[in-house]
């Protein structure tokens, strides 16, 4: 074997080495990156999870308005990605205890009972303005003592919670706004951020109150993050912000 020869040999052998190398490096980099996406949403292989589905409150019938069945193809995007499989319930035939299974339960507690019930035992430092009679106070939210007023089409609040019982336990998610809209812009959020927030609060709760500007002209896509309001919502609401929602709401 010549020395041409020879040098050809050994860079193809040193091609395949290179390559092997940078396959078996982006195949661990791949595997660790989808671990983590699991052990964030709960969801590891072949693991059950449930969509709690709304109703759209315009309808005097069961329906799920557009924008909410949006937000539930991008959440059932996110569990194949998992490779997790997903049953889809309305809000009132749901009867599982907490972290049993992943939860993503979406719509606000107008409109899905679940979302009421998760707020009430794990939120007590949130209240959200159910009245249907309109007025500037519908569909307020208040935190602790801020409240965020809506204005639809120019700004608009949602509410996107993880909540964790414990370490063995599966997480809720929760996707609360005050119109359907922003219920899409918040799965959409998660989505494209969940690993900066895995990186910010691992495996643990936290509450996030987004704001979605202009969905009249840019729809769910234009989100900011107003607060991190995890202490707020945890924490009961001051006695007198309490009576005053309760006589809103009566």
């Amino acid at each position: 074997m010549n020395d041409d020869v020879r040098n050809i040999v050994l860079g193809l052998i040193a091609a395949g080495i290179s390559a092997a190398l940078g396959w078996l490096a982006r195949t661990y980099l791949w595997r660790r990156k989808l671990r983590r996406k699991q052990e964030f949403f709960g969801l590891p292989e072949n693991s059950e999870s449930l969509l709690v589905v709304n109703r759209d409150p315009a309808t005097s019938e069961p329906a799920v308005h557009r924008f909410d069945v949006f937000a539930l193809l991008e959440l059932s995007a996110l569990i194949k990605d998992c490779g997790a499989h997903l049953q889809m319930v309305t809000q009132d035939a749901t009867q599982q205890g907490f972290g049993e299974r992943t939860e993503f339960c979406v719509g606000g507690p107008a409109s899905n009972r679940r979302m009421l019930a998760h707020m009430a035992a794990m939120l007590p430092g949130i209240r959200v303005n159910i009245d249907p009679e309109p007025g500037p106070e519908r569909g307020a939210f208040q935190i602790g003592g801020e409240r965020y007023r809506l204005e639809p089409g120019v700004s608009e609040y949602v509410l996107l919670a993880r909540l964790s019982a414990g370490e063995n336990t599966r997480p809720v998610f929760l996707f609360c706004g005050q119109r359907a809209i922003t219920n899409q812009a918040a799965t959409r959020y998660l989505a494209r951020n969940h690993e900066r927030l895995h990186r910010k609060h691992g495996n643990g709760t936290f509450v996030l109150l987004l704001k979605v500007v202009n969905s009249q002209a840019y729809g769910p896509d234009l989100v900011e993050l107003v607060a991190d309001v995890t202490r707020a919502a945890q924490a009961p609401l001051p006695a007198a912000e309490t009576v005053r929602a309760s006589h809103r709401a009566s």
